[in-house]
This record gives structure tokens, sequence and C-alpha cells, in this order.
């Protein structure tokens, strides 16, 4: 447990700041499940649910939810199963 002042109000910070990152990590997370789910049934909007994905995955690096490396992997495996099903 904290026990100085400047401990407990920077628990009470992480604390406010763990809503937010939970928040985006769940956006991140659906919005690629969505993505991976339209392009695997070959949805025709399969241009739109990338870029939703991809707005996600920015997001969550941007605000450091995600490391810079992790969310361009992210990104290019989203695209590389994109080319894989365009293929078929």
């Amino acid at each position: 447990m904290a026990i100085t002042s400047s401990a407990k109000k920077a628990h009470r910070a992480s604390l406010r700041k763990r809503v937010f990152n939970i928040r985006r990590k769940n956006a991140l997370t659906d919005a690629t499940k969505a993505a991976k789910k339209g392009i695997a049934a070959g949805a025709k909007e399969t241009h739109k649910l990338p870029s939703e994905a991809f707005s996600a995955i920015d997001k969550a690096a941007k605000r450091g939810i995600l490391k810079a490396n992790t969310a361009a992997r992210k990104k290019a495996r989203l695209v590389a199963s994109m080319r894989r099903t365009a293929a078929k």
C-alpha cells in the first residue's frame, strides 16, 4: 500500500488512466476482430474494416498501449490476411 501522499496520488492517477487504457484496448480488439471476421467472410466492404482497425491500432500506439513495432506488426498481418483472401 502506498505510504507517502505522492505515492497515494500516483496510485489514484494510475487507476484513472487504467480505465482509459482498458477502453482503448477493448476498442482495438473489437476493431481487429471485426476486420478479421469481415476479411474471412469475404465482405464487399473489406476496405472499410481494415481502415477502422488501422485507426484503432494507431490510436493505441499513440497512447502507449501498444509499442510502435507491435502496432506495425499487427497492421502488416492484417494486410497480409487481406491479400491472402483476395488471391483466393
